[in-house]
C-alpha cells in the first residue's frame, strides 16, 4: 500500500509506525482493464511490495522511529536499527498482502489507484486522492466502501505483534497503528496523483530546454 502522510504518530508521544508507508495502489491512467482474477491480484500485491517504494518507505520510517526512539520500541542503537527497518517491511509486506491480495480477492476490488489527472481542479483531484482510503473501484465498476485499506490495515496492525516488541504491544499502540495507516492511504494517494504533472513540468523543460552554444 503508498505506505503514506509519509509517516504516522502511532501513540500519544508522536511515535512513528514503521507501515507508514504503504504502497497502496500503483499509478494508473482512466480506462485501465480491471484485476477480475486472484492471480491479477496477486501479481499486482507482489510488483508493488518488491517496488523501490517499499524500500525507501522502510528506510524512511525506521530513520524517523530510531532518531525519536518512538514505536517498535527496539532501543536506539545500530541494532535497533535493522530490527526497526525490517519491522517496517514487514508491515508494508503484511498489510499489502491482507488488503491488496486477500480482502481485495474476497470484496472482488481493484486495489490500484486511478488517478484523474489533468482535465479536473486541482482541489477536486486533492479531494479525490484522499477519499479514496475509503472509497475503491469495484472489478464490475463503480465505487464502493474500501474494505481492501480498512481491513487490510486492520490485519497488519493485529499481524504486527508477532514481531513488536513487548513495549509495543498494546490496545491503544494497536488503535493508532489501524487509524493512521487507514488515513495514510488515502494522502498516499497524491503521489501518483500528481508525481506525472510534476513529471512533465519540471523534467520535461529540463529534457527539452535548448542546447547553449
Amino acid at each position: 500500500m503508498w505506505a503514506g502522510g509519509l509517516a504516522h504518530a502511532q501513540d500519544g508521544a508522536g511515535a512513528i509506525s514503521p507501515g507508514a508507508i504503504s504502497v497502496v495502489g500503483n499509478p494508473s491512467d482512466r480506462g485501465l482493464a480491471p484485476l477480475q482474477t486472484t492471480r491479477e491480484k496477486w501479481d499486482n500485491f507482489a510488483k508493488e511490495t518488491v517496488g523501490p517504494l517499499t524500500w525507501g518507505g522502510g528506510a524512511f520510517n525506521a530513520l524517523f522511529s530510531q532518531v525519536t526512539n518512538t514505536d517498535p520500541k527496539y532501543g536506539v542503537n545500530r541494532v535497533a536499527l535493522g530490527k526497526r527497518f525490517g519491522a517496517s517491511l514487514a508491515d508494508i509486506a503484511s498489510e499489502n498482502f491482507f488488503g491488496d491480495f486477500v480482502v481485495a480477492s474476497a470484496f472482488q476490488e481493484d486495489p490500484r489507484y486511478h488517478r484523474k489527472g489533468e482535465g479536473f481542479s486541482l482541489w477536486y483531484r486533492f479531494g479525490y486522492a484522499i477519499s479514496r482510503s475509503v472509497v475503491i473501484r469495484k472489478d464490475t465498476g463503480g465505487n464502493t466502501f474500501n474494505f481492501d485499506n480498512v481491513l487490510g490495515s486492520a490485519a497488519s496492525s493485529a499481524f504486527s505483534n508477532i514481531y513488536y516488541p513487548a513495549a509495543s504491544r498494546n490496545g491503544n499502540a494497536m488503535l493508532m497503528h489501524f487509524w493512521t495507516d487507514v488515513a495514510d492511504n488515502g494522502f498516499v494517494n497524491l503521489a501518483p496523483e500528481f508525481w506525472p504533472d510534476f513529471k512533465r513540468k519540471v523534467f520535461g523543460r529540463w529534457m527539452h530546454r535548448p542546447v547553449e552554444h
